[in-house]
């Protein structure tokens, strides 16, 4: 059987600053971010599984992503908890707004490390990430590939 590769593709909007960085992007500012998840398979041969034919369900594959990305970058502002953004942070959070610290530059290049471990993670055994795609603007992005990490 061959091995098939399927593409989902996401959007959020977050915001995030990146402390020390020698550019406008030090300031608090916001993306509509577009992820592209592809994991790699074989479809389901079994003709009594509801699933067959199918590598993943795409619902599936939302439902993971959906809950451990979408659902908690959405409408957040990211900022490094190592950095001194963490008293803007406060702030905010003091305010209700929505504010996530994360142990790294909230850069697309690590956001897209982080969002791929968390994907790994809740994937069924036989179903591998093959890929992903982390849109930042129409002309910039970053990409993560299982074959230059494994």
């Amino acid at each position: 059987m061959s091995n098939i590769r399927i593409t989902k593709q996401f959007s959020f909007e977050t915001g995030h600053a990146l402390y020390g960085y020698d550019g406008k992007c030090k300031n608090v500012h916001g993306h509509s971010y577009r992820l592209s998840v592809t994991v790699i398979g074989q479809p389901i041969t079994d003709q009594s599984n509801v699933k067959f034919g199918m590598v993943i369900d795409f619902g599936d594959l939302k439902k993971i992503v959906k809950e451990d990305i979408v659902d908690i970058f959405d409408h957040a502002t990211v900022f490094n908890k190592n950095t001194p953004h963490i008293e803007l942070a406060k702030e905010l959070e003091a305010r209700d707004h929505n504010v996530l610290l994360v142990d790294y530059q909230p850069t697309s290049e690590m956001m897209v490390i982080d969002f791929a471990s968390k994907i790994k993670k809740r994937l069924p055994k036989n179903i591998k990430l093959h890929s992903l795609k982390l849109q930042e603007t129409a002309t910039s992005f970053a990409e993560w590939f299982a074959i230059d990490n494994d």
